[in-house]
């Protein structure tokens, strides 16, 4: 559908089309549904009846226990490449968890806001001092915020590339953070010790590489192992999880990227307003 440009606009009259192929319209796309879309928006208002289907419901009803009423501590494990892609995320749980734990080329930014020298690893420079203002603003709401203690750090961009195991403070200026390390890793075991609830989106460093998977995995391995409710969300995080093989013991694997993180972001669905609408 999304080869079609009136699809992607919402188009009134591309959604009636549609709409006239059936007598009952069932959403069940979760990982679509932070998308205005035709298929998904504007179809509800010409379709005879628009209803969530069972794993759209079961996504809606995931999230809302881990967020709205959940079991406390509540965890959130977040990495990634950019803070800014996860900063609405960030912002908004700062009102929910009792926890963070930062991991990823986005734990950079956050290390060089507490003035830590990264080398050349990634970092935005331009979101430093909003980095330095969640920390503080998760000190003063009471949430532990967790930072990486080392880092497996490497002399270029590769798998191939020389690799060290470094505390923080002694990363060398010309090379790069590519992975946490393993004091990182149990630190980040024992704050999920006593968790009842884990939200989890984002890889701890460049894990499609094996060199630099260990963090991640590891990771699997302590949210797979908690005795907490578990909810991991993302594309990348979902694929960590399987190549670990611990997907079955993960409480509920998201299907959803961009509609996960719509949601960590507090923000309505526009698919699941259309629905609520009819």
């Amino acid at each position: 559908l999304r080869f079609h440009n009136e699809e992607q606009k919402n188009d009134d009259g591309f959604a009636e089309k549609l709409a006239k192929l059936c007598d009952v319209y069932v959403n069940d796309a979760f990982a679509v549904s932070h998308r205005s879309n035709a298929s998904v928006v504007a179809i509800t208002k010409y379709a005879p009846l628009s209803v969530a289907g069972f794993l759209l419901q079961k996504e809606l009803d995931y999230f809302k226990k881990a967020m709205a009423d959940p079991k406390r501590p509540l965890v959130a494990i977040i990495g990634g490449s950019k803070v800014s892609s996860k900063l609405g995320a960030l912002e908004n749980m700062l009102k929910h968890v009792d926890k963070f734990i930062i991991g990823g080329a986005m734990a950079n930014t956050f290390l060089k806001s507490k003035g830590y020298s990264i080398g050349k690893s990634k970092i935005e420079e331009n979101l430093i001092d909003v980095a330095g203002s969640i920390i503080k603003k998760a000190a003063e709401n009471g949430i532990k915020f967790y930072l990486p203690v080392d880092a497996k750090v490497a002399s270029q961009f590769n798998s191939k590339a020389e690799v060290k195991i470094v505390p923080i403070q002694e990363i060398p200026s010309e090379w790069m953070v590519l992975d946490i390390g393993p004091a990182t890793s149990l630190l980040y075991s024992e704050a999920l010790q006593d968790a009842k609830t884990i939200i989890w989106n984002g890889p701890m460093g460049v894990f499609e590489m094996d060199a630099f998977s260990r963090g991640t995995i590891d990771m699997v391995n302590s949210v797979a192992e908690s005795y907490a409710m578990t909810i991991v969300g993302g594309g990348d995080t979902d694929v960590a999880v399987h190549k670990a093989g611990k997907s079955d013991m993960i409480t509920y694997i998201s299907t959803g990227g961009g509609a996960f993180l719509t949601l960590l972001e507090g923000k309505p669905l526009p698919a699941v307003v259309a629905l609520n609408n009819t």
